[in-house]
């Protein structure tokens, strides 16, 4: 008789624990599954398909999607009036972090930060000062580290190796393509110049700024002036403008350097090299930041010591660009990152 008991109690016990396990298992069945974190992007007015800082937001966007599971909005702006209600718009859809895509969105984005506390903001190319929400971060670049090593690259081709590409002349003349003169136009610029002064200091380094950042056709028409006097390596800096640059480098028979992001594949013929800055790995932190919960507002700079810029490979103009040069471009990124070589990042530090 105890020993049926015994089993009895056994027996009552291993049912409570049954049920409870079910009750546990219905319990998490029936918990709602966590909602992805969405980040989105407002375009500058260059948009998307500029091959350029916009196309290069979205890639990273595109990889947080891939490897962190994030939905990810895009919306264009067509002129500058739409940057606020583009950007508060994204936020009241329910976004968890917009980004802002350029200098020129700069008030914009800061003024939704503001008006939108509980979404966070980010700006490519803006910096975030005393004051600023603490919803926003700024991503700033050096692109003058960017544009000396591409200049490095363009000061010794057009001096020495012109017999390794009948895109190269005797005539010893550069040049350099703007946009809007805006800071991080002008850090490429400046970098750009110092580079090439560095290796080739008798070297003409032509400028010229197109005031927009959207038409092909300026582009190509400063470019064409610019070849007409003989330069045969021009970089541009100039988003969508810049296209024109490319294109005039190409069917005039000179060399390009693109911008941003590699941009071999707009003209690989006629594109030596890119000085990039990493944008889609910055956007991907940014958002990897707000998955994980530790966004933080203020001010993030990238530069060759956080592999924040750099320029691209020679692609098609590998076997052109001799090792000499390779190994000044590897020089040049190890006196930056020692301090030997300072890059300055304004026209007035360097006397221009």
């Amino acid at each position: 008789m105890k020993k049926g008991w015994k089993i009895l109690v056994v027996l009552l016990a291993l049912a409570v624990i049954f049920a409870g396990c079910q009750k546990k298992e219905e319990a998490k069945e029936a918990a709602p599954a966590a909602e992805p974190v969405v980040a989105s992007m407002a375009t500058d007015v260059g948009g998307l398909g500029d091959k350029s800082f916009n196309d290069g937001a979205y890639e990273g966007l595109e990889i947080a999607k891939e490897e962190l599971g994030v939905e990810i909005n895009v919306i264009e702006s067509k002129q500058q009036t739409d940057y606020i209600p583009n950007l508060t718009g994204l936020a009241e859809d329910g976004s968890d972090i917009v980004f802002a895509v350029g200098f020129l969105m700069e008030q914009a984005v800061k003024e939704s930060a503001a008006n939108m506390p509980d979404t966070y903001f980010a700006g490519i190319d803006i910096e975030a000062m005393e004051g600023d929400p603490e919803n926003f971060q700024g991503i700033l670049y050096k692109e003058e580290q960017a544009g000396y090593l591409a200049g490095v690259v363009a000061g010794m081709m057009t001096r020495e190796y012109a017999d390794r590409s009948d895109r190269l002349n005797d005539d010893n003349v550069v040049g350099v393509v703007l946009g809007m003169f805006i800071p991080p136009v002008e850090r490429y610029e400046v970098g750009y110049i110092q580079g090439v002064q560095s290796v080739n200091p008798d070297c003409k380094v032509l400028s010229v700024t197109s005031g927009s950042f959207t038409d092909q056709a300026k582009g190509k028409e400063a470019a064409l002036a610019m070849i007409e006097q003989g330069a045969d390596i021009i970089f541009q800096v100039a988003g969508l403008t810049g296209l024109g640059v490319i294109q005039a480098a190409k069917e005039e028979g000179v060399c390009a350097i693109g911008v941003d992001v590699d941009q071999s594949p707009v003209a690989p013929e006629a594109v030596i090299t890119s000085a990039e800055k990493k944008i889609p790995n910055t956007v991907f932190l940014a958002v990897e930041s707000v998955v994980n919960d530790n966004f933080k507002g203020g001010t993030q700079v990238y530069g060759l010591a956080q592999d924040g810029v750099g320029i691209s490979p020679f692609h098609e103009f590998e076997d052109v660009v001799p090792q000499e040069v390779k190994d000044a471009v590897e020089k040049a990124k190890a006196d930056i990152l020692s301090g030997a070589v300072t890059v300055e990042p304004t026209r007035a530090a360097i006397g221009r």
